[in-house]
């Protein structure tokens, strides 16, 4: 009798995680959201990160050539998902392929139980790269949800939000301990 009441007791408990787990948060547009469902603001996750740097990363996961010539917050580690070559698929979109080996790069830098904000120019890209890392393992990533760039104003340009526009300290120069090398 015990067990057949725990297991259902234990079922429950899965529907009712299952349920909560499917009512994602409105706010968030489809494309940021992301497994783990944390999030933040650029403005925020840099607030957060100088209350105590020793324990929280900034990831950013745009190509190296975003990375080094839009340019990235001061203390961001370069992890790139895709890869730009040259030339335009038939869309018109730029060529991206993966970077094959995304996952084992993020693994040797950081412990899956690190705190990690992770950005990418508008947040999309590191929504993705965070539900790769959540199914490797990793538990504590955040999605900078308006990225390095921000968001596009009524004109198209992305001028609202982000880490640029917040006042958040960003650079061009590379730091060779912070750049990704192939």
């Amino acid at each position: 009798m015990k067990k057949r009441l725990t297991l259902v007791m234990v079922v429950q408990c899965l529907a009712f995680i299952f349920i909560l787990s499917s009512f994602a948060d409105s706010s968030i547009p489809k494309k940021k959201q992301t497994a783990l469902g944390k999030y933040i603001t650029a403005e925020t996750a840099y607030a957060e990160y100088s209350k105590t740097p020793d324990t929280i990363h900034i990831m950013d996961v745009r190509t190296p050539c975003e990375y080094a010539f839009v340019g990235h917050a001061t203390m961001a580690v370069n992890i790139p998902l895709y890869f730009q070559k040259p030339g335009l698929t038939d869309k018109n979109k730029p060529i991206m392929p993966a970077n094959e080996n995304f996952v084992a790069r993020v693994e040797a830098k950081f412990k899956k139980t690190d705190m990690l904000f992770v950005m990418c120019r508008s947040g999309g890209r590191s929504a993705a790269c965070i539900n790769k890392l959540a199914k490797a393992g990793f538990t504590n990533i955040y999605n900078i949800i308006d990225g390095f760039e921000g968001d596009k104003d009524d004109k198209g340009y992305r001028t609202v939000n982000g880490w640029k526009n917040s006042g958040a300290p960003w650079t061009y120069k590379l730091d060779p301990a912070l750049v990704y090398r192939p």
